[in-house]
Formats: structure tokens, sequence, C-alpha cells
């Protein structure tokens, strides 16, 4: 018999807004979560994102809180990011539209005026990242001697961002009498570390392995030599506007972002892309959130603040236009498209110097991302000398991480390079990235070892 709603015993209110929001059956992590939730139970969540542990959480919460009570806020949730907090926010008022429960946001990069105001008010539940909660608290302006619910969502992402110290302030100063929850896609070091702290004897509930992406995600894999090339793989992949109408590409740094951008402005208008990062401000990062989550906007360009938090119906792609430097945004970043019982595509571009975290990627999902040729019409750029020597030196520090006593190609003996070693790498990767060995790849060498 397939689960519902209904068995959860949520008053008529509750399951008015989720049939009103569209949800008929609960996701695994619901069904696992919600019970002992409403028990009581501390509650330990390891289920990647696209799951629905947000109303996992949300739902139970809002059913023991009911009503509005004095002035005083019941319930906190920790997000790491300021997009994430809107999200869980978001999330509550559209589970909480028949109940006349308070909730509050409060993030960083904005004045806190406004919040202060909102706060003064009166409210049942905050949600907000650590440091603009500590820094409100230490002014005096979030009492805490009510707070009965603490969640921390994407706990792994906080340990990430060297959040732990703020955590465990926030611990000191919130009642030790309270339920705990506590939700990670993955379960590092630190996060299990950090759950000592928190939950006491939590009821632990794992809906996937550790670091699994999910299963409506379908993974591609292209070997492209350089950037000028992914650009043209890019151009190639986007000429079918019907399959990639509303795709997110993730960048590893700022500047590519704005590289990304500026090409795809050109080529498609400006009304058709957006880019967000840390330079951007507020204001921007949300108008372009909303416009592509409208449908107003084809493309997202992104850094990894977007990675997280980010709940967009129908993205039909996500492309890996780097691979993630911390392997566990890989799964992150997938878990934009394929949500919610839809399908998706995840597509990484990959040149040699990713190659290190792209296996260290595979080795945490515990499986293979097929690896697709690269199609005939995608023009191979020849790699420039810079480019080609950023990636040997990249190469070196990787090796050096995994074995301190490499010295590097600056220090190596001067010998011939053995053919076969130059053709298996060049080979490796791209057909044309062979022809281009003389006049890339193998200038960095000869320039290392001199």
């Amino acid at each position: 018999m397939q689960a519902s709603f209904e068995d959860f015993k949520f008053n008529k209110q509750i399951l008015t807004a989720i049939a009103e929001a569209g949800y008929t059956v609960p996701t695994e992590i619901q069904q696992k979560a919600i019970t002992p939730i409403l028990a009581g139970q501390d509650v330990m969540g390891i289920a990647q994102t696209g799951t629905g542990k947000t109303a996992a959480f949300v739902l139970p919460m809002l059913m023991k809180l009911k009503y509005a009570q004095d002035d005083d806020p019941r319930a906190l949730i920790l997000s790491p990011t300021r997009e994430l907090a809107m999200q869980i926010e978001e999330n509550i008022r559209q589970f909480s539209t028949y109940l006349d429960l308070r909730t509050v946001v409060l993030y960083g990069g904005l004045g806190p005026k406004t919040q202060k105001e909102q706060l003064a008010k009166g409210c049942d539940i905050i949600v907000s990242t650590p440091g603009r909660f500590l820094d409100l608290y230490l002014e005096g302006d979030i009492p805490v001697k009510a707070l009965k619910f603490l969640v921390m969502d994407e706990a792994d992402k906080m340990m990430d961002m060297g959040f732990i110290g703020k955590i465990h302030r926030i611990l000191e100063v919130v009642p030790r009498k309270r339920q705990n929850l506590l939700f990670s896609a993955t379960m590092s070091e630190l996060v299990r570390k950090i759950a000592g702290d928190f939950l006491a004897f939590p009821t632990v509930i794992e809906v996937t392995e550790q670091a699994t992406p999910a299963q409506t995600v379908s993974q591609q894999l292209y070997h492209v030599p350089n950037l000028k090339t992914k650009i043209n793989l890019l151009q190639h992949l986007f000429e079918d506007d019907e399959a990639f109408h509303r795709v997110i590409v993730f960048c590893k740094t700022k500047t590519v972002a704005d590289n990304v951008y500026s090409f795809l402005e050109r080529k498609y208008g400006a009304d058709n892309v957006r880019v967000i990062h840390a330079n951007k401000g507020q204001n921007t990062r949300i108008n372009s959130i909303n416009a592509f989550k409208s449908g107003e906007v084809r493309f997202l360009v992104a850094t990894d603040v977007a990675a997280r938090g980010l709940d967009v119906s129908n993205v039909s792609h996500v492309i890996n236009f780097d691979v993630p430097i911390v392997i566990e945004d890989y799964v992150h970043r997938i878990g934009r498209t394929g949500r919610a019982f839809h399908t998706g595509e995840a597509i990484t571009f990959c040149n040699p110097a990713e190659q290190y975290y792209l296996d260290k990627i595979e080795k945490l999902i515990r499986q293979s991302i097929p690896l697709i040729a690269l199609p005939k019409d995608v023009f191979v750029e020849k790699t420039p000398f810079h480019e080609s020597q950023a990636m040997a030196r990249e190469i070196d520090n990787q090796k050096k991480k995994d074995n301190p006593d490499f010295k590097g190609a600056f220090h190596e003996k001067k010998h011939a390079a053995k053919p076969s070693a130059t053709k298996k790498r060049s080979g490796h990767w791209a057909k044309g990235e062979a022809n281009n060995t003389r006049g890339g790849r193998n200038k960095a060498k000869t320039f290392k070892k001199r």
C-alpha cells in the first residue's frame, strides 16, 4: 500500500497546504524521518539533495508548534548559506499557509536593521546562517530561552565553510532541553564530531548510501583538453535548445563564471542568462535565482555558492564546466536536477589537471561516470602555453599531496620523454589534443625541465 501524508496524522491545515503545494506521496526521507520527529526524538538524516529532506523536518516541526505563542522564537533552523536559508523559509511559508506561525529569516550581506525590526515584532521560527544569528544574539535581539527545536541543515557544508566554532558557540547559548535534528548529504569526520556534541542518542536515518547521486540523475563525462574547447563543447550542446531548456552551469571560480556568462550573453542574449557568485550583491543574486526559477532565463551560471539550497523544478541539465575541488560538492551540484521524482542530466567537462579530483569523486560516489567521446563537430583548440603550464604545475601539486617526497618536474633529471608515455597521456583526452602536444603540453614539460 502506497504511503500518504495522512498516515502521519497531520492536522487539516497542514494537509490542505501539502495538497495545494502539489505533493501527494511522501519521499523516502519523509517516510522515515517524520514519525520519529513527531515522537520527539533527536534525528540524524543522511540524504542527498532533491529528496525532500526540508519538508521532512519542516512538516513535523509545524505540527508540533501548531500556533503562535508569545513573542519568543521556539525553533531555530541553521543553514550554511543565505540561498538555502531563503529556500527553507519559502518551504515553511508554503506549508504554514493556514497556520498563524511567524517566521523570520536572517543572513548577512544586508544591514541588520530590518531583521531586528522583524524580531522585535515576535516570531515562532528563525531560519538563519550561523554568523548572523550570533551577531544578533550577542546584541540582545534574539531571546533563546523558549527554543525547543534546533535544526542543522546541510551540516557537511557548514563544516566545509568553517562554521564549527560558531556552531559550538550557538550550542552553548541555547537551552539544553530541546529536540535536535541534523541533516547532511555526506558524513565527514567533522560532521560526526558535531553530531556527537549536538545529538543525544539520535535515530539515524540513511535513505541512500552516503554521497550517492539521486537515481533520477543520469551522468556523463567528457574529457576536454582546455578552456576554449570547453566553450566549444558548451556551444555544441546548447544547439539542442529543446533538450537544454533550463541549465545550470557550475564553475569553480568567479573569473571563469564571468567568462562563461559573457560568452553565453553574446551568443544567446542578455535576457537568456544570469550569473551568481560571491561578488554579486544579495539583491542581484535573489533576482537572478527568481528569474531562473520562473523560466524567464534559460541559463544560470554559478559558482558553488549556489550549489545548495537552490530548489528549482524542471532543471533539465547541470553542466560541471569545471570539476569541483571540494569533491562532495559534486553530489550537491548534480542534485540541482532530477529533483522531486523528475529526471535530469549532469554533464562534466574534465581537463587533464582535473582528472585527480574526478578520480576522487568516482571513489566517493562508488561508481564510474560514463565517458562520452567528444562530438566530431566540436573543434579541439590548441592548448595555450600559459594554460598548459598551469595544468602541469597543478598536476605536480597533486602528486606532492599524495607523495610528500615527490620533487616535481623542476627537480627531475633531464632525459627524453618516453614516446609511450606521451602517447598515452595525449590519447587519454581527445584526438585533436594529440596534434597539439608539440605546441602545448610538451612545451610546458620543456620549460619545467630547464
